[in-house]
C-alpha cells in the first residue's frame, strides 16, 4: 500500500455502512481512501494480520501499519476529509469507552435501524478502481 493511502474496511450487506462508505467517496477530495468489505479477501487478510480483528464488524481504518476500529477509525477518517469535516476532532476530548459504547449501541441496532442487504455491496463503475475486491 502506497504511503498516505488508506483502506477502509466495513460491513458490506449493512446500509448504514454502505451510506458511510457512499459519505467518504464524496468528501474524499484527495482520494485517499480505498474499500473493502470484511468478508473481501482483503478484509480477510487484515483480520489474519491483527489478531485484534478477529471478531470485529465494526468500521475498520488501516494505514499500512496499525488499525483503527470503532469511533477511532471514525474520527481518523473524518480527520482527512475535506470541508469542515476534521472539525469533528473535538471529539477526541471524549473518552474512548464513551465514544466506543455510542458506536456499539448504534452497530447492535443498524440492521433495525437501516437496514441489510442480501448481497454485498458493489461500487459503481466511477469509483470500482477504489474499492479492493480481490486483492
Amino acid at each position: 500500500m502506497a504511503k498516505g493511502r488508506y483502506v477502509v474496511l466495513f460491513d458490506g450487506y449493512c446500509n448504514l455502512c454502505n451510506g458511510a462508505v457512499r459519505f467518504v467517496l464524496k468528501r474524499d477530495r484527495k482520494n485517499i481512501f480505498d474499500f473493502a468489505a470484511l468478508s473481501w479477501p482483503i478484509g480477510e487478510a487484515l483480520q489474519s494480520k491483527f489478531p485484534e480483528l478477529k471478531d470485529v464488524d465494526s468500521i475498520v481504518l488501516y494505514d499500512g501499519d496499525r488499525v483503527f476500529v470503532k469511533s477511532d477509525a471514525a474520527l481518523k477518517i473524518a480527520g482527512k476529509l475535506g470541508g469542515l469535516w476534521p472539525a469533528a476532532g473535538v471529539f477526541w476530548i471524549v473518552p474512548r469507552f464513551v465514544r466506543d459504547a455510542v458506536y456499539s449501541w448504534v452497530a447492535r441496532n443498524r440492521y433495525r435501524w437501516f437496514g441489510k442487504k442480501d448481497t454485498c455491496m458493489m461500487p459503481s463503475p466511477e469509483t470500482e478502481r477504489r474499492f479492493l475486491k480481490d486483492k
